[in-house]
């Protein structure tokens, strides 16, 4: 009997064990409270040109007397930079939902979801099959595979995969604020995915991978560069 509640103690501890997560340091993470902050998402200026890099989004803020405080690629997008499937900007159905099935690339590995915020200030990631257009929904990116479904990891990733890669994703915290996150070095889906679910998420989305780029001077990360499609940015108002 002791030898066999040994092997009990010994198989909880191990379920339990910290390193089956990544650490901290190889995780570059951000919590935002989406009540009263000026989260958006940007694709392209007045002007009608794409942003293309977290550096020009900064710039353009500051021409506006306004400072950004976070920011990172926000989903997937075409040749054209334009973003893959839906996505919402102040309130403008820019793009619809994209509801294909089957086809190449993560953005397919259903299912795939949405993060969306409301006009209230509130946050939420939701399967695509279950996200429904609603008056209040204030911005919105539809990107794939979600990483985590109801507190379970996607059941299509496979744990010691090698299929790594810097990722970058956003989770939603059990207190209703947004969790971002980037891999600072190559990952795999399932590590990526475990991370969000140590921190207490319930539902995150993987929003890209090789192209991931963070702005967070806060945690000196201070990359400026990118070209893709749309951004999610934090910023404040600054006094004059």
């Amino acid at each position: 009997m002791k030898s066999l509640s040994l092997v009990f103690l010994l198989f909880c501890l191990s379920s339990s064990n910290p390193e089956l997560y990544p650490k901290e340091e190889k995780v570059l993470s951000y919590s935002i409270s989406p009540k009263n902050t000026l989260l958006k998402m940007y694709w392209k200026d007045s002007l009608g040109r794409n942003y293309s890099s977290l550096g020009k989004l900064k710039s353009s803020l500051e021409n506006k007397s306004e400072k950004l405080i976070f920011a990172m690629n926000g989903g997937m997008y075409l040749k054209d930079a334009s973003p893959q499937g839906l996505y919402i900007e102040n309130g403008n159905i820019i793009k619809n939902l994209d509801t294909i099935k089957k086809a190449y690339g993560n953005f397919y590995l259903q299912p795939n979801g949405v993060f969306f915020l409301s006009k209230q200030g509130k946050a939420f990631v939701r399967q695509s099959s279950e996200f429904v257009l609603k008056d209040d929904i204030k911005y919105a990116t539809q990107s794939g595979p979600m990483l985590l479904i109801n507190g379970e990891i996607h059941p299509k990733f496979t744990r010691g995969s090698n299929n790594i890669n810097i990722r970058n994703g956003v989770g939603i915290l059990e207190n209703g604020d947004v969790l971002f996150a980037m891999s600072k070095d190559k990952i795999n889906l399932y590590d990526f995915a475990n991370y969000f679910l140590s921190k207490g998420c319930k539902n995150a989305l993987y929003l890209d991978g090789f192209v991931s780029k963070t702005y967070c001077p806060s945690k000196n990360w201070n990359d400026l560069g990118g070209n893709f499609g749309v951004i999610i940015g934090l910023s404040e108002k600054v006094k004059s």
